[in-house]
Order: structure tokens, then C-alpha cells, then sequence
């Protein structure tokens, strides 16, 4: 019993310092949200792209906002309290000496390595496609457009995530640095913005490779990458040609609205004739 207090107030302690860096991330992610938005104005990848495109509210509110804060509190609150609690894995500290930039790094990688064999899995596999097909259904790309994921994708890639970087004892402000790291790249390779990279495409990834997978031709089934898209290169799964996409989205119907999007995923396979 007495062990389980100490687990329960060690945890509770690590939410509470987590709290304050959550902050600073949060103003990170704001200030790159408007950075991306005044230069998608200066230099537009699709010109004419308007900024409150459709969807563009359902995207800011409820996926965002209202979806992001809710399996947050499932995510740490239940799910990695709960792996911990069975396991008491974060008192052992074993990333507590370790410096901050080196954890960062380390996780990045390691989760990058992880989200581009799933997110090829997910586009090969008839059960996960359901569960991510809502995010390749917005028709305009943005810096906003990336938020777009169903539930059940974002539960489980998040705490994938983040329950080593707790359960290994890094401290608070690396879960804080990652999510802030995880949300501005995120919102970089959907943006509607026209960068040259050059030879840094073939290790770091941007909208020049990505928006191809958001688009309805071959480079929807490409560039599974997120952060580094040298996985795509030694994967062979890289597309990059000298051309844009001509429509990006769904050739099939998808509701417009967030609830109907989630449920959407539970829908029946339609039985093969």
C-alpha cells in the first residue's frame, strides 16, 4: 500500500511540474500556428488557397482544442497513471540523468522510426485505414489541415509517444518539448507553403514531400515519413517529382463534420460479390 501512495504522489507531483512547461509549449505551438499562416500569404504552394477553407473551424475547435484536451486526460490521466501504477517503472529514473537535448533527440527518432512503419501499415491495412482515412479527407492542405485525425489514431500513436518518455523518468519538460517539437513539424509539412529545401528533403522532412501524400494520385501511398524523411529514402518509399499535386483529399465520400467523421470509421465493409 504504502508503495502505491508513493507511485500515486510521485505522479501526481510529475503532472502538476508538467503543467508549467505545458505552458511555454503551448505558447510555442501559437506562435508558429501564426508564423505558418502569414507565410502561407507570402509564399503560397497552391495560390488562392483561402485560410477559413472548409473544415477549417471543425479542424481548429474539435480536433485541436476540444479532441486534444480530452484524450490528453485519457492518455496521461488514465492509460500511462495506469501502466505505472502496475508497473512503478518511473521511479526507477532510468532517463533522469540523462541530458535533456540528448532525450529529445533520442525520442524524436525512435517515435519517428515508430509513426512511419505505422502510418505505412495503416494505408496497407483495410481496419487502420478507417481509423486514419479522416485525416487524408481535407480537399485544401494547411498548417491546420494535419489536426484532422480521428480519435482513436491519435490515442494510440500519443501514448506510444509519450508513456516511454514518463515511464523511463525523463523529466517533466521533455514530454512538454516533445509534443511542442511533434505539433510545429506537424503543422510545417501540411503547410500551404512553398519551400526549396533541396538536398535537406532527403533528410528532413517538409511540404515539399507530404502534401504528395495528401494528394489523390501515386504519392498518396508515398512518404509515410514525418519528421525525417530519410526513412522514405531508405525505404524506398520516397516520391518527389518536379511537378505539384492537382486536388488533394478523398476520391470517395467522407462527411464534412467532426462527429460524422469519427463515427464514420465504424461503418460496415461492404461484402465482396
Amino acid at each position: 500500500m504504502e508503495l502505491f501512495n508513493d507511485i500515486i504522489s510521485l505522479f501526481t507531483n510529475y503532472i502538476n511540474n508538467l503543467a508549467y512547461y505545458e505552458k511555454i509549449s503551448m505558447l510555442g505551438i501559437i506562435g508558429a500556428a501564426i508564423i505558418f499562416i502569414i507565410l502561407e500569404r507570402i509564399f503560397p504552394y497552391t495560390k488562392g488557397q483561402e485560410i477559413f477553407r472548409e473544415g477549417f473551424f471543425d479542424d481548429l475547435a474539435l480536433y485541436t482544442i476540444a479532441q486534444s484536451y480530452i484524450l490528453s486526460i485519457l492518455i496521461f490521466g488514465y492509460i500511462i497513471t495506469f501502466i505505472d501504477n502496475s508497473t512503478g517503472l518511473s521511479r526507477l529514473k532510468l532517463f533522469s540523468d540523462v541530458p535533456v537535448w540528448i532525450q529529445l533527440i533520442f525520442f524524436t527518432v525512435t517515435h519517428d522510426l515508430y509513426i512511419y512503419f505505422m502510418h505505412r501499415w495503416q494505408h496497407s491495412n483495410k481496419w487502420l485505414w478507417r481509423i486514419h482515412e479522416a485525416h487524408h479527407s481535407p480537399k485544401k492542405v494547411d498548417w491546420l489541415s494535419g489536426s484532422r485525425s480521428h480519435a482513436l489514431e491519435i490515442l494510440i500513436n500519443q501514448t506510444v509517444e509519450f508513456a516511454p518518455i514518463i515511464l523511463l523518468g525523463s523529466p517533466p519538460e521533455v514530454v512538454a518539448y516533445k509534443g511542442l517539437i511533434s505539433a510545429v513539424w506537424g503543422m510545417y509539412i501540411h503547410s500551404n507553403i512553398d519551400v526549396k529545401t533541396g538536398w535537406l528533403q532527403k533528410i528532413i522532412n517538409g511540404p515539399e514531400m507530404h502534401r504528395w501524400h495528401h494528394s489523390t494520385g501515386k504519392g498518396r501511398n508515398r512518404n509515410f515519413a514525418t519528421k525525417l524523411a530519410i526513412w522514405d529514402w531508405l525505404f524506398g518509399t520516397a516520391y518527389l517529382p518536379d511537378n505539384k499535386p492537382d486536388e488533394y483529399g478523398l476520391k470517395t465520400f467522407f462527411p464534412k463534420n467532426y462527429f460524422s467523421q469519427t463515427l464514420f470509421a465504424f461503418r460496415r465493409f461492404n461484402k465482396k460479390k
